[in-house]
Protein backbone atom coordinates (compact mmCIF):
# COMPACT_ATOMS: atom_id res chain seq x y z
CA UNK A 1 0.00 0.00 0.00
CA UNK A 2 1.54 2.89 -1.22
CA UNK A 3 1.01 6.50 0.96
CA UNK A 4 -0.82 9.41 -0.67
CA UNK A 5 1.73 12.35 -0.76
CA UNK A 6 -0.69 14.64 -0.69
CA UNK A 7 -1.25 17.65 1.78
CA UNK A 8 -5.27 16.01 3.07
CA UNK A 9 -6.80 13.22 1.67
CA UNK A 10 -10.08 11.44 3.11
CA UNK A 11 -11.24 8.14 3.52
CA UNK A 12 -14.62 7.07 4.64
CA UNK A 13 -14.59 4.06 6.62
CA UNK A 14 -18.48 3.27 8.01
CA UNK A 15 -18.03 0.12 10.93
CA UNK A 16 -20.54 -0.55 12.79
CA UNK A 17 -19.53 0.33 16.38
CA UNK A 18 -20.23 0.02 19.87
CA UNK A 19 -23.97 1.02 18.90
CA UNK A 20 -26.46 -0.19 16.68
CA UNK A 21 -26.52 2.56 13.81
CA UNK A 22 -23.53 2.85 12.23
CA UNK A 23 -20.63 4.95 12.82
CA UNK A 24 -19.17 7.30 10.44
CA UNK A 25 -15.36 7.99 10.68
CA UNK A 26 -12.91 9.74 8.22
CA UNK A 27 -9.61 9.40 7.93
CA UNK A 28 -7.61 12.91 6.79
CA UNK A 29 -4.15 12.36 5.93
CA UNK A 30 -1.76 15.17 6.84
CA UNK A 31 2.17 16.39 5.73
CA UNK A 32 3.96 14.14 3.16
CA UNK A 33 4.45 10.99 3.20
CA UNK A 34 7.81 8.79 4.37
CA UNK A 35 8.79 12.23 6.42
CA UNK A 36 8.29 12.95 10.26
CA UNK A 37 5.48 15.48 9.14
CA UNK A 38 3.07 12.50 8.18
CA UNK A 39 -0.11 11.94 10.14
CA UNK A 40 -3.28 9.63 10.08
CA UNK A 41 -5.89 11.77 11.65
CA UNK A 42 -9.45 10.31 12.27
CA UNK A 43 -12.34 12.24 12.71
CA UNK A 44 -16.27 12.59 13.18
CA UNK A 45 -18.45 15.08 12.07
CA UNK A 46 -15.77 17.02 11.00
CA UNK A 47 -13.95 16.90 14.60
CA UNK A 48 -10.66 15.12 15.53
CA UNK A 49 -11.35 12.09 17.55
CA UNK A 50 -8.73 9.55 18.95
CA UNK A 51 -8.44 5.84 17.29
CA UNK A 52 -7.01 5.01 21.06
CA UNK A 53 -9.51 6.65 22.92
CA UNK A 54 -12.84 7.88 21.30
CA UNK A 55 -13.52 4.02 18.74
CA UNK A 56 -15.12 1.53 21.14
CA UNK A 57 -13.43 -1.61 21.94
CA UNK A 58 -15.99 -4.10 20.90
CA UNK A 59 -19.49 -4.82 19.03
CA UNK A 60 -22.51 -6.08 19.39
CA UNK A 61 -22.10 -9.38 17.54
CA UNK A 62 -19.17 -9.99 20.24
CA UNK A 63 -16.28 -8.78 17.62
CA UNK A 64 -13.46 -5.83 18.26
CA UNK A 65 -12.68 -2.83 16.33
CA UNK A 66 -9.09 -3.43 14.84
CA UNK A 67 -7.19 0.05 13.67
CA UNK A 68 -4.84 -0.95 10.95
CA UNK A 69 -1.56 0.54 11.58
CA UNK A 70 0.54 -0.93 9.04
CA UNK A 71 -0.93 -2.94 6.42
CA UNK A 72 0.08 -6.15 5.02
CA UNK A 73 3.67 -6.25 3.23
CA UNK A 74 4.70 -2.70 4.06
CA UNK A 75 7.57 -1.68 6.01
CA UNK A 76 6.92 1.66 7.50
CA UNK A 77 6.84 1.15 11.32
CA UNK A 78 3.69 3.49 11.62
CA UNK A 79 2.17 3.74 14.86
CA UNK A 80 -0.48 5.69 16.92
CA UNK A 81 0.99 8.44 18.32
CA UNK A 82 0.33 7.71 22.46
CA UNK A 83 1.52 11.26 23.09
CA UNK A 84 0.39 13.52 20.52
CA UNK A 85 -3.18 15.57 20.62
CA UNK A 86 -5.82 12.91 19.09
CA UNK A 87 -3.30 10.07 18.58
CA UNK A 88 -2.77 10.29 14.86
CA UNK A 89 -1.34 7.62 13.19
CA UNK A 90 2.87 8.50 12.17
CA UNK A 91 6.11 7.15 11.46
CA UNK A 92 8.21 5.80 14.37
CA UNK A 93 11.47 7.75 14.81
CA UNK A 94 14.55 6.48 16.77
CA UNK A 95 17.57 9.02 17.05
CA UNK A 96 15.97 10.90 14.81
CA UNK A 97 15.60 8.16 11.59
CA UNK A 98 12.25 7.07 10.62
CA UNK A 99 11.74 3.45 11.14
CA UNK A 100 11.32 1.09 8.86
CA UNK A 101 11.46 -3.17 9.05
CA UNK A 102 14.13 -4.55 7.60
CA UNK A 103 11.58 -6.54 5.29
CA UNK A 104 7.86 -6.62 4.81
CA UNK A 105 5.72 -8.06 7.89
CA UNK A 106 3.55 -10.55 6.07
CA UNK A 107 -0.26 -9.54 7.68
CA UNK A 108 -2.04 -6.84 8.79
CA UNK A 109 -0.82 -5.36 12.17
CA UNK A 110 -2.64 -2.81 14.30
CA UNK A 111 -4.17 -2.38 17.97
CA UNK A 112 -7.28 -2.74 19.96
CA UNK A 113 -8.80 0.98 20.88
CA UNK A 114 -9.47 1.51 24.18
CA UNK A 115 -7.14 -0.86 25.56
CA UNK A 116 -3.38 -0.38 27.43
CA UNK A 117 -0.57 -2.53 28.63
CA UNK A 118 -0.11 -0.91 31.73
CA UNK A 119 3.77 -0.42 32.90
CA UNK A 120 3.20 -0.65 36.44
CA UNK A 121 1.44 -3.43 36.56
CA UNK A 122 3.77 -7.07 37.16
CA UNK A 123 2.55 -9.72 35.44
CA UNK A 124 2.10 -12.40 38.19
CA UNK A 125 3.24 -15.10 36.38
CA UNK A 126 5.76 -13.59 33.53
CA UNK A 127 7.35 -11.36 36.04
CA UNK A 128 7.21 -8.27 33.13
CA UNK A 129 5.27 -5.26 32.97
CA UNK A 130 3.29 -3.73 30.09
CA UNK A 131 4.60 -1.98 27.23
CA UNK A 132 2.69 1.41 27.89
CA UNK A 133 0.87 0.72 24.21
CA UNK A 134 -3.14 -0.53 23.22
CA UNK A 135 -2.76 -4.01 22.59
CA UNK A 136 -1.47 -5.48 19.55
CA UNK A 137 -3.11 -7.05 16.67
CA UNK A 138 -1.86 -9.51 14.17
CA UNK A 139 -4.59 -9.63 11.80
CA UNK A 140 -4.14 -13.19 9.22
CA UNK A 141 -6.85 -12.52 6.44
CA UNK A 142 -6.28 -12.54 3.06
CA UNK A 143 -6.48 -9.04 2.01
CA UNK A 144 -4.49 -5.89 2.80
CA UNK A 145 -6.12 -3.38 5.27
CA UNK A 146 -5.77 0.45 4.55
CA UNK A 147 -3.77 2.31 6.92
CA UNK A 148 -6.22 3.58 9.14
CA UNK A 149 -9.19 1.55 8.93
CA UNK A 150 -11.12 0.21 11.25
CA UNK A 151 -12.14 -3.76 10.67
CA UNK A 152 -14.81 -6.00 13.15
CA UNK A 153 -12.12 -9.01 13.98
CA UNK A 154 -12.43 -12.02 15.57
CA UNK A 155 -9.48 -13.04 18.31
CA UNK A 156 -8.42 -16.51 18.07
CA UNK A 157 -5.23 -16.83 20.35
CA UNK A 158 -2.48 -14.75 21.72
CA UNK A 159 1.53 -15.09 22.22
CA UNK A 160 2.76 -13.13 25.04
CA UNK A 161 6.34 -11.55 23.64
CA UNK A 162 8.45 -10.39 26.07
CA UNK A 163 10.45 -7.31 24.38
CA UNK A 164 13.74 -5.51 26.00
CA UNK A 165 12.23 -6.58 29.27
CA UNK A 166 8.56 -5.76 28.55
CA UNK A 167 5.45 -7.37 27.84
CA UNK A 168 3.65 -7.12 24.54
CA UNK A 169 0.68 -8.59 23.80
CA UNK A 170 0.44 -10.29 20.36
CA UNK A 171 -3.49 -10.82 19.71
CA UNK A 172 -3.64 -12.97 16.63
CA UNK A 173 -7.04 -12.45 15.17
CA UNK A 174 -8.67 -12.25 11.82
CA UNK A 175 -10.96 -10.19 9.83
CA UNK A 176 -14.67 -11.44 10.25
CA UNK A 177 -15.33 -10.65 6.58
CA UNK A 178 -12.70 -12.68 5.49
CA UNK A 179 -13.34 -16.07 3.28
CA UNK A 180 -11.87 -18.44 6.38
CA UNK A 181 -13.25 -16.42 9.31
CA UNK A 182 -16.15 -18.96 9.44
CA UNK A 183 -13.69 -21.97 9.66
CA UNK A 184 -11.43 -20.49 12.37
CA UNK A 185 -12.39 -19.97 15.92
CA UNK A 186 -9.75 -20.74 18.30
CA UNK A 187 -5.43 -21.79 17.88
CA UNK A 188 -6.48 -25.29 16.80
CA UNK A 189 -8.44 -24.26 13.86
CA UNK A 190 -5.71 -22.30 12.68
CA UNK A 191 -2.80 -25.13 13.03
CA UNK A 192 -5.08 -27.17 11.26
CA UNK A 193 -6.14 -25.06 8.86
CA UNK A 194 -3.50 -22.41 8.29
CA UNK A 195 -0.75 -24.80 8.95
CA UNK A 196 2.70 -22.21 9.33
CA UNK A 197 0.72 -19.28 10.49
CA UNK A 198 1.37 -19.11 14.47
CA UNK A 199 4.46 -20.03 14.12
CA UNK A 200 5.57 -17.90 11.26
CA UNK A 201 3.80 -14.78 13.68
CA UNK A 202 6.37 -15.95 16.52
CA UNK A 203 9.46 -16.65 14.45
CA UNK A 204 8.95 -13.06 12.42
CA UNK A 205 8.69 -11.22 15.80
CA UNK A 206 11.58 -12.99 17.70
CA UNK A 207 13.78 -11.82 14.87
CA UNK A 208 12.48 -8.83 13.63
CA UNK A 209 14.84 -6.50 15.52
CA UNK A 210 18.29 -8.60 15.12
CA UNK A 211 19.20 -6.18 12.14
CA UNK A 212 19.54 -3.31 14.14
CA UNK A 213 21.57 -5.02 16.15
CA UNK A 214 19.06 -6.20 19.20
CA UNK A 215 18.76 -9.46 21.14
CA UNK A 216 16.32 -12.31 19.70
CA UNK A 217 12.54 -11.78 21.52
CA UNK A 218 11.11 -13.82 23.46
CA UNK A 219 7.86 -15.67 24.80
CA UNK A 220 5.95 -16.58 27.64
CA UNK A 221 4.26 -19.49 28.51
CA UNK A 222 6.88 -21.67 26.89
CA UNK A 223 6.47 -19.93 23.87
CA UNK A 224 2.75 -21.63 23.44
CA UNK A 225 0.06 -19.51 21.49
CA UNK A 226 -2.62 -19.32 24.27
CA UNK A 227 -6.33 -20.26 23.62
CA UNK A 228 -8.90 -17.79 22.19
CA UNK A 229 -10.54 -17.69 25.76
CA UNK A 230 -7.16 -16.53 27.34
CA UNK A 231 -6.67 -13.84 24.85
CA UNK A 232 -10.34 -12.50 25.33
CA UNK A 233 -9.31 -12.54 29.01
CA UNK A 234 -6.09 -10.26 27.89
CA UNK A 235 -8.13 -7.90 25.93
CA UNK A 236 -10.78 -7.50 29.10
CA UNK A 237 -7.60 -7.27 31.59
CA UNK A 238 -6.38 -4.45 29.07
CA UNK A 239 -9.29 -2.79 28.63
CA UNK A 240 -10.01 -2.23 32.25
CA UNK A 241 -6.20 -0.63 32.58
CA UNK A 242 -7.11 1.82 30.04
CA UNK A 243 -10.62 2.62 31.52
CA UNK A 244 -8.00 3.35 34.87
CA UNK A 245 -5.50 5.76 32.15
CA UNK A 246 -8.84 7.35 31.40
CA UNK A 247 -10.69 8.34 34.22
CA UNK A 248 -7.34 8.95 35.77
CA UNK A 249 -7.32 6.82 38.87
CA UNK A 250 -3.58 5.72 37.15
CA UNK A 251 -1.27 8.46 36.43
CA UNK A 252 -1.11 8.81 32.41
CA UNK A 253 2.22 10.74 32.27
CA UNK A 254 3.07 12.14 28.81
CA UNK A 255 0.05 9.76 27.32
CA UNK A 256 -2.57 12.02 25.87
CA UNK A 257 -6.02 11.27 27.19
CA UNK A 258 -8.45 13.62 25.99
CA UNK A 259 -8.58 14.78 29.60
Amino acid sequence: ATLATSASRSTRWISKLASATATDVTTEEAGEAATESFRVFFKSEDSNISPWHDIPLANEDGSYNLVTEIPKMTKAKMEISTKEESNPIAQDVKKGKLRDYHGPIFWNYGCLPQTWENPNEEHPKLKCFGDDDPIDVVEIGSSALSMGSITPVKPLGVLAMIDDGELDWKVIAISTSDEMAGDLNDVADVEAKMPGTISGIREWFRWYKTPDDKPLNSFGFDEECLSKDEAVKVIEETHEAWKGLRDGSIEAGKLWTGK
